[in-house]
């Protein structure tokens, strides 16, 4: 699996990353509903592929099953993310140190801000903003940033210079997309022109463009075909998934 740099973050990641929150909401996702063992023993697969980026969120419930795959692999061998949708500095802060002990390690790799929905957030969320600059100098997490679902909170995002990375919804049709794949990769573009790491969700349209092999590849090899984005993220249920995204993403990366 190729790795590459995650923009200006001194972060690198494999070019695929194992998404844990495909329908995640409210502590479970489909992945979470494999079940603890079921669950670890696929992100343990998915590592012994190449696939080091993990996905994670508060909302997903995910934290648990990562910490038991961190078990039996190295830390360093793993880049790890989370979000969260607290907005005050005391909740972010309590987030964090929560994050650290449900996952088992003495840091986060990235955490994100999730799911912002107003164009003006940072002037809505500065102590949340204040309080994950604060944990990365205190090396709690080594980069913040964001996701979300809107255009005009996405727009701000690439303007913004605390946002570091951003988890950004892509694909070739627009589907699940908050504005046309145009406007989105014209956005990124300038995102990552200023150094701001971008990986992509929504990759397959939350399955909708992977309905053969053939419509899975040219759905994957859009996404990679964009300089402006350095990952993706895709849930995976399965080995056979794994296997499947890990073959095209090596076929397209000629590896």
């Amino acid at each position: 699996m190729e790795i590459v740099a995650l923009g200006n973050t001194g972060i690198d990641v494999s070019r695929l990353s194992i998404g844990t929150g495909s329908n995640g909401w409210n502590g479970r996702s489909n992945q979470t509903d494999l079940g603890l063992e079921a669950f670890r023993d696929l992100l343990l697969y998915s590592h012994e592929k190449g696939v080091t980026f993990w996905d994670s969120a508060d909302q997903y419930g995910s934290h648990q099953h990562i910490k038991e795959a961190l078990k039996e692999v190295p830390r360093e061998s793993v880049t790890i993310t989370s979000k969260t949708v607290s907005r005050t500095r005391e909740t972010v802060e309590e987030d964090i140190k929560r994050f650290l002990k449900e996952i088992g390690t003495d840091y986060v790799d990235i955490v994100l801000l999730h799911c912002l929905t107003q164009v003006d957030w940072p002037r809505r969320y500065p102590d949340a903003m204040e309080a994950l600059l604060r944990c990365k100098e205190q090396g709690l997490i080594r980069a913040h940033g964001v996701s979300c679902h809107d255009f005009g909170a996405f727009q701000t995002s690439s303007m913004t210079d605390w946002v570091e990375v951003v988890l950004a919804r892509i694909n070739h049709s627009g589907v699940q997309m908050d504005a046309s794949p145009a406007d989105v990769i014209r956005t990124m573009e300038h995102m990552a022109n200023v150094g701001k790491g971008i990986y992509g969700m929504k990759v397959l349209g939350m399955g909708k463009l992977a309905k053969d092999s053939e419509s899975q590849k040219e759905a994957i090899e859009f996404v990679m075909g964009l300089p402006c984005v350095h990952a993706m993220t895709i849930g995976m249920t399965s080995q056979a998934e794994v296997d499947a995204n890990v073959a095209v993403v090596n076929e397209i990366s000629n590896i």
